[in-house]
């Protein structure tokens, strides 16, 4: 299969600058008529998605989808007035059309002090090749064999029952920023994934799992037959699982569910929870948030990286910069609008986080089991439980007992709770098994104590 996998330039016709350039000519010719309707200012995003998604089970093909979407978004501001409007449709009238309601918005709407285009002096001014542009040539007929091999490694597991099958996704997307204050970037980007899931069944019933591979590069996949053989081993290790009676005991977060933990972090210094004062971490910039042994960067130009970029979704230039360091809260995540809300300065963040990469080092994976010593491991969290006004934390999940640092059986049916205050200052270790399939890379992260409501 190797052949497939393949992602050689040698196999493909790209024209992806010119349509690139096309996408520019359209953004700076909408900007051009928005401002003769008197638009004081002017943002215009076009793009361009395509991909291929083929799925089988049991041997058979169920879907087999070709994509390609358009899009085109415009936001106008008349003085402090503002108005967006949008259209998957790039032909002339619907152009003209959504120029028209753009406009015919933003006269109707109230003034915002705080609206308006990004600072000139913050835009991005170079474009650093970040590596993410790596189509992939697969055709349907391919991606079917493709899948197949990956369902068949899952199915051969002796105890798998079922399957939900497998999935083989190849996605391109091309996109093109540009306002009135003279900035036009482009970017263009690959992201393929492979997945499976299985299913396993006994006398005490029937448990599903599965894994997935998410790349820019095709040829950055290891062994695909390996995503089936994970997803089967990952099915099978729930059966006989068992609840717990309710107790309190220390947690250890698998490093793909850790990784959510993070992200609510994210989401408490994000400034939109931030001026609307709905965060429990708010005013808290300059404190204590975290261990002192933890650190948090922001690396936006990794090469390959899963949320790389150059410039934000505003065009402000993208930065590295600590997000924590020492276990203190440096700064905040803002756009240019909740910056002005709150009397700060754009960190280039508008449209979200660009790759953070959090401290390791506390060892492997097997490691972090014997610090756990005897509690929780957490492999899956269900539910929306979570509470960023406050930081209550209380989710469904399932996963494994451990005892003296080895896994003793799985367990599911249970709910996990704390504050998400407490748990972060609660955190014991973040170990070195990061999960590269996110923009968040952390390892597992170890609480020092939650408490477990099950029987």
């Amino acid at each position: 299969m190797n052949q497939v996998i393949s992602d050689s330039p040698a196999a493909l016709v790209d024209d992806s600058v010119a349509q690139l350039d096309r996408l520019a000519d359209l953004a700076e010719d909408v900007i051009r008529r928005c401002r003769a309707a008197g638009a004081s200012e002017v943002e215009v995003g076009a793009s361009i998605d395509s991909g291929l998604n083929v799925g089988v089970r049991l041997g058979e093909v169920e879907t087999v989808e070709h994509s390609r979407d358009r899009g085109f978004g415009l936001t106008v501001y008349f003085g402090k007035r503002k108005g967006s409007a949008s259209t998957a449709d790039l032909a002339a009238d619907s152009i003209a059309k959504t120029i028209e309601q753009a406009c015919a918005i933003a006269k109707y709407t109230e003034e915002d002090p705080c609206a308006g285009l990004a600072d000139p002096a913050r835009l991005a001014r170079e474009f650093a090749d970040l590596d993410l542009w790596h189509p992939w040539s697969i055709d349907a007929a391919d991606a079917i064999r493709l899948g197949i091999e990956i369902e068949d490694a899952g199915r051969s597991h002796a105890g798998i029952t079922n399957s939900e099958g497998a999935s083989v996704q190849a996605g391109a997307s091309l996109s093109v920023l540009a306002t009135s204050a003279g900035f036009i970037g482009r970017e263009r980007g690959t992201r393929h994934m492979l997945s499976c899931a299985m299913i396993a069944g006994d006398e005490t019933g029937m448990q599903r799992d599965y894994w997935y591979e998410s790349v820019r590069a095709a040829g950055d996949f290891g062994d695909p037959a390996a995503i089936g053989r994970k997803a089967a081993e990952r099915t099978l290790a729930r059966l006989n699982a068992r609840e717990l009676s309710t107790r309190a005991s220390p947690v250890l977060f698998a490093p793909e569910v850790a990784r959510g933990l993070i992200g609510h972090l994210v989401s408490a210094v994000s400034g939109g929870a931030l001026y609307r004062k709905a965060s429990f971490l708010l005013d808290h910039a300059g404190k204590n948030i975290l261990p002192s042994f933890v650190d948090i960067i922001e690396k936006p130009h990794l090469t390959r990286g899963q949320a790389s970029g150059n410039f934000d979704a505003e065009g402000v230039a993208t930065a590295e910069r600590p997000l924590v360091s020492a276990g203190v809260l440096e700064r905040y995540v803002l756009g240019s609008y909740s910056a002005r809300k709150l009397g700060l300065e754009s960190t280039g963040n508008a449209g979200g986080i660009h790759n953070l990469i959090v401290t390791t080092g506390a060892g492997d994976f097997a490691a972090m089991l014997s610090m756990l010593g005897t509690g929780l491991l957490v492999t899956e969290v269900m539910g929306q439980g979570v509470t960023i006004v406050t930081g209550d934390y209380s989710r469904g999940a399932s996963g494994f007992w451990v005892e003296n640092g080895a896994i003793a059986y799985p367990v599911e049916g249970i709910t996990i709770a704390s504050n998400l205050r407490d748990m972060f200052a609660g955190i014991a270790a973040i170990g070195a098994d990061v999960d590269p399939r996110s923009h968040i890379l952390t390892g597992s992260i170890l609480v020092e104590r939650m408490t477990i409501a099950g029987q």
